[in-house]
């Protein structure tokens, strides 16, 4: 190649183009706000994704919900220890309506009322529940029933209960979930079907069909507007809307169910309007029909007042009964429920002076608190009628004395059985009111025994002033009692026969209470059982249980004794008799009487049994002195007689710290080695007694001591007791000051009530004997 050419080629070559390497771009930093928005966008979705997975996790497990199900009735029945059914929720047998019976003016309310948008969702209502959430969070009461459409009613009515325990994330899911299952499976119409025949109507009655013959005496397509109003607003709360009941509370919910009508275009504002001038009463029946026969066991009235004793266990729990469809297993041993009922409805075995005197008891089992029978009044015939074991407005008299007085007397004091009180003229201190025993002489000098087992009022008023009223309280309140305390109520305070029974099956173990119980489990509709735990607690020593037992044996055997007519021979028993007298302003014969009690035990059953008069200070509502006022001791006798036939009577076990020792000819009891003041001249005032201040706790069993200390002086040398001490505890009595009589004192004999001083609490009470 030339020179030329080489050139030339040079000369149309291009020149080479320097590549420079350019510098990277840096990114622009993210905004805290596009961080933020990253952050809640990546937990959203975790949210999201943990939320499904829970969702599906819980509705894995939900219960199966079927046709028998949903068009079930939700009678809820109570069984017996042996299993039998002896009470069921509903009244009147169920008349179920077929779809083509239900008026479309009733669906039409049900709608308005409990879910507007029912025809649109799918069984849940994504609207209904923000709106429900955000009325929740705003404190406001918008019309719509929480978040649950109808649907989801109809679930929960199906296949849950409505207690505390169950309000749960996981059951709403369930629920929810369900719920859709439901909307797709069933028609709206048939939905509603199930719906209006499965609501609770009040007073026994489940269904809209059957609540119409009930109140209205009329079939479903036959009544008005209003009265189709009313039904549809009596589910939320039967009671509360119940027209004969709280007719104005009735009228208002009627009133709102209207108004929701007008809202649904389904009524003119001017034919609301109209509707409610109409009294919420008209149409109602006088008298109610009963409906298919009866449907309640035979049972059902005999167990009249243990069922409303459960009825309030339930509800206590959370649990809605009436549409809950629960099975509860209660203690109820109906062999002697029967017995108790035939005692106090025949005279059979008590000769009742008229039907207008009254009984109520509670019988249960010491060793467990397990309530077995319980009986609220005689005569009943109406459902759920008062029950009188439980009222806690009448004086149990001197039932408390054991474990008011000489109970806490033993446990803090160390007093043995052989103790010296002194029966004689006595005045609650400061004040001029005497204290008057049942009988009109006094006894003078005498042990704790005979006291107790006598029912003399001065020495157990006197034994509670030397306690000291905050000891005592202290004592009661073990069992559950908060009962405001006062001289006189040495004397008797107002309690049930639930609660003593209670008590005194605490006597007879050793001093373990155990509350006392009706139920023993509950399966509800989704087929979960509910186990009922008892509770039990130390609430005394041993000794303390042993040495009253002991001394309510004499009540029941000794010479003077006044419970000697319900001893059951061959038994070993204790018990104690109450009697609540009259104050000097109600005119009634020398030695009447408005409450008579008696409460025994032995190691099987404790029975507290008392009677009285509803209104005891209406002409002729008194006990007479003799046979009428030892009726409680023949009921006892009758009951706990029959209880005990096939059983072996045992004897309590002494305790090792328990000491017999025999003094003048009588066997006593004392704790080993403990020191106690004792005096044969009158107890000193409370006011008098000085000591270190300590309490004993009643819920710690390891606090609770069988010694203690006082000491004592006395500012008048007549009336001086001695000083005593020990190691174990040092508990300082209540000044009398402190100390107010509340109540008279009479008797079932010649005594008269002591005048009540005018700046002193009266209760219109007296007890003793």
């Amino acid at each position: 190649m030339s020179e030329q050419q080489t050139q030339s080629r040079m000369a149309n070559k291009k020149p080479a183009v320097r590549k420079t390497k350019q510098p990277n771009k840096k990114r622009r930093p993210l905004a805290v706000w596009e961080k933020i928005l990253i952050s809640l966008f990546a937990l959203l979705n975790v949210g999201l994704v943990s939320g499904t997975l829970l969702f599906f996790y819980y509705v894995s497990s939900a219960p199966t919900i079927t046709q028998a199900k949903l068009s079930s009735s939700n009678s809820t029945e109570f069984l017996d220890a042996s299993g039998h059914v002896i009470w069921s929720m509903g009244s009147q047998k169920r008349d179920y309506a077929s779809a083509s019976q239900i008026p479309d003016q009733l669906k039409e309310s049900v709608v308005a009322i409990e879910d507007r948008r029912f025809y649109q969702h799918g069984g849940i209502d994504v609207r209904r529940i923000a709106g429900a959430t955000f009325a929740n969070l705003a404190g406001s009461s918008l019309g719509l029933q929480g978040g649950s459409t109808l649907t989801q009613q109809l679930v929960k009515l199906s296949v849950f209960s409505t207690a505390a325990s169950d309000r749960t994330i996981k059951r709403k899911a369930q629920e929810a979930w369900l719920a859709m299952q439901v909307s797709k499976r069933y028609s709206k119409n048939q939905i509603l079907t199930f719906y209006i025949n499965k609501v609770y109507m009040g007073e026994g009655v489940y269904g809209m069909k059957t609540a119409a013959r009930y109140y209205f005496g009329k079939q479903l397509n036959q009544l008005s507007i209003p009265q189709y109003a009313l039904l549809a607003g009596m589910p939320q709360s039967p009671v509360r809307y119940d027209p004969y009941v709280n007719p104005v509370l009735a009228k208002e919910r009627r009133d709102t169910v209207l108004d929701a009508l007008v809202t649904s275009n389904k009524l003119t504002a001017s034919q609301a309007q109209q509707f409610k001038q109409v009294p919420v009463t008209e149409g109602l029946l006088k008298k109610h029909p009963t409906i298919g026969g009866a449907t309640q066991p035979a049972t059902q009235q005999i167990v009249d007042a243990y069922a409303q004793s459960v009825l309030a266990e339930l509800t206590k729990m959370g649990y809605k009964p009436e549409t809950d469809g629960l099975k509860v297993y209660t203690y109820l041993n109906l062999d002697l429920q029967k017995q108790a009922y035939n005692v106090v409805n025949t005279n059979d075995y008590v000769n009742f002076p008229n039907a207008n005197l009254q009984v109520g008891l509670t019988m249960t089992d010491p060793n467990n608190g397990h309530v077995v029978a319980q009986i609220g009044g005689r005569q009943q015939t109406a459902a759920l009628g008062l029950n009188r074991a439980t009222q806690t407005n009448r004086s149990a008299g001197s039932t408390v004395k054991p474990f008011l007085d000489y109970g806490p007397a033993i446990e803090y004091l160390n007093w043995p059985t052989y103790r010296t009180v002194v029966d004689k003229k006595y005045f609650y201190p400061g004040t001029n009111t005497q204290v008057h025993d049942f009988e009109p002489t006094y006894a003078g000098p005498m042990t704790v025994r005979n006291a107790l087992a006598e029912s003399r009022n001065v020495p157990a008023v006197q034994t509670l002033q030397t306690v000291g009223t905050s000891r005592a309280k202290s004592f009661i309140k073990r069992f559950g009692l908060n009962n405001p305390l006062y001289a006189s109520s040495a004397l008797g305070i107002d309690i049930s026969t639930l609660q003593e029974a209670g008590i005194y099956g605490s006597f007879s173990t050793e001093g373990i209470y155990h509350t006392p119980e009706f139920i023993e489990k509950i399966v509800t509709q989704d087929g979960k059982t509910v186990d009922v735990s008892s509770s039990s607690k130390r609430v005394m020593q041993p000794s303390t249980a042993y040495m009253l037992t002991d001394m309510l044996k004499s009540v029941m055997t000794a010479q003077n004794g006044t419970g000697q007519l319900a001893h059951i021979p061959g038994t070993f028993e204790a018990g104690k008799t109450g009697t609540v007298g009259y104050s000097d302003d109600v005119d009634v014969p020398a030695g009447a009487v408005s409450d008579r009690w008696f409460t025994g035990y032995n190691r099987n059953f404790v029975l507290s049994v008392w009677t009285g008069y509803d209104q005891p200070n209406q002409p002729g509502n008194y006990i007479t002195p003799g046979y009428m006022s030892n009726i409680p001791l023949y009921i006892y006798k009758a009951i706990m007689g029959y209880a005990m036939q096939d059983i072996t009577s045992e004897d309590w076990s002494k305790p090792d710290n328990v000491q017999v020792i025999n003094r003048g000819g009588q066997r006593e009891l004392q704790i080993a080695d403990a020191s106690f003041s004792d005096s044969s001249t009158p107890v000193v005032p409370s006011s008098t007694f000085s000591s270190s201040s300590s309490t004993i706790s009643s819920s710690d069993s390891s606090s609770l001591s069988s010694s203690s200390s006082i000491s004592s002086s006395s500012s008048s040398s007549s009336s001086s007791s001695s000083s005593t001490s020990s190691s174990e505890s040092s508990i300082s009595s209540s000044s009398s000051s402190s100390i107010e009589p509340a109540s008279s004192s009479s008797s079932q004999a010649s005594s008269e009530p002591e005048k009540q001083p005018s700046n002193q609490p009266n209760n219109n009470s007296t007890s003793n004997k």
